[in-house]
């Protein structure tokens, strides 16, 4: 499953994100954050994903996310890269799962 965010992931739409995504969690199928059309990226957007990977890593549910350049850019400052599973391309997410 690929779940595709537009706008921004910040501390006004991180509850609706964290809403969304945990209700998505109990389909128990790995799935694609895709971050790509996102405009702006704040540290509330950035513990919502955290959130969301101890989640993910607890019941051992597979997630990646896949961010445009400026997202990526702030995901690997905070060096948070590995522990989201951040991919450079849709297309290399979903082989992650492949593997």
């Amino acid at each position: 499953m690929v779940f595709t965010f537009k706008g921004q992931l910040d501390a006004f739409s991180e509850k609706q994100f964290k809403t969304f995504v945990t209700n998505n969690l109990k389909n128990d199928l790995p799935f694609v954050i895709d971050l790509t059309k996102i405009d702006f990226l704040d540290s509330s957007g950035l513990g919502a994903l955290v959130q969301t990977a101890k989640e993910c890593k607890k019941t051992k549910l597979g997630f990646s996310v896949v961010g445009n350049s400026r997202v990526s850019q702030t995901i690997k400052l905070v060096r948070l890269g590995d522990f989201l599973n951040l991919k450079s391309t849709l297309e290399d997410a979903l082989n992650y799962f492949k593997n």
